[in-house]
């Protein structure tokens, strides 16, 4: 491979289906990751490093939410952190498929992050709250420990049922047609998006109006994990009765 444009070529190609994707990570967090990945792999990066660079941007927004009182520029700052951090988790996978060099430990080292990512995040909003923002009950500070037993209860559910659905289907036949990418499920994707999670930290020069932004949203991915839950285990049970 030569120029970016044929690195970026190639990376089009090797990527993942739209199936079951927001609007945002096809159209902004993909295509962020993809230019990402080329630039990785001019310089020779290994998936687990970019794995790491993620990490870093990610967990340098997150620390600055707990240790820096909120203001217009925190704000500005933890969402690039946290923006440019996602693009990198989603640059780690495509250049992967592209060299051919992932493997199970970088799988490993990718939920790893992953996970810590969505403890830490939530945990870092309680440290806020606690600290600097001036809350109208403590009843406040629960909010983000319920936010964060939907987030990880998620995340937990769903790479189980990714495991446990690989493991119970049947190989497609060859030649069987894949059910087409449908907008309307992209589009009701979005508020469950972690892209879009973080445009309410852009809210962290207002402590009522990110207060309300960060509720919302956790309703939100409550009524989410509900959904998600009965459908994956209508989906599981439909693999055992076919099997």
């Amino acid at each position: 491979m030569g120029s970016t444009g044929t690195v970026l070529r190639e990376l089009r190609g090797a990527q993942k289906t739209a199936k079951g994707v927001s609007l945002y990570s096809r159209y902004v967090n993909r295509p962020a990751g993809r230019v990402l990945a080329a630039g990785a792999f001019r310089i020779g990066l290994s998936p687990n490093q970019v794995t790491l660079v993620s990490a870093a941007f990610t967990f340098g927004g997150i620390a600055s939410v707990a240790l820096v009182r909120p203001s217009w520029g925190l704000a500005a700052v933890v969402y690039a952190a946290l923006v440019v951090g996602f693009a990198f988790d989603s640059a780690d996978g495509q250049l992967a498929r592209l060299t051919g060099r992932g493997g199970p430990d970088g799988e490993w080292l990718d939920h790893v992050v992953d996970c810590a990512k969505m403890i830490l995040v939530h945990t870092a909003v309680l440290i806020s709250f606690h600290r600097f923002f001036e809350l109208p009950g403590e009843g406040w500070l629960l909010l983000p420990l319920g936010f964060l037993f939907v987030a990880v209860l998620t995340f937990c559910a769903g790479l189980l049922r990714e495991q446990l659905g690989k493991a119970a289907a049947r190989p497609a036949p060859p030649g069987s047609a894949t059910a087409p990418v449908s907008r309307v499920r992209a589009v009701a994707l979005l508020p469950a998006d972690y892209g879009v999670f973080c445009l309410v930290f852009l809210l962290l020069g207002d402590e009522a109006a990110f207060r309300v932004g960060y509720a919302v949203l956790a309703v939100v991915h409550a009524l989410f994990l509900v959904a998600f839950l009965v459908k994956w285990f209508r989906e599981l049970k439909a693999l055992r009765a076919a099997g």
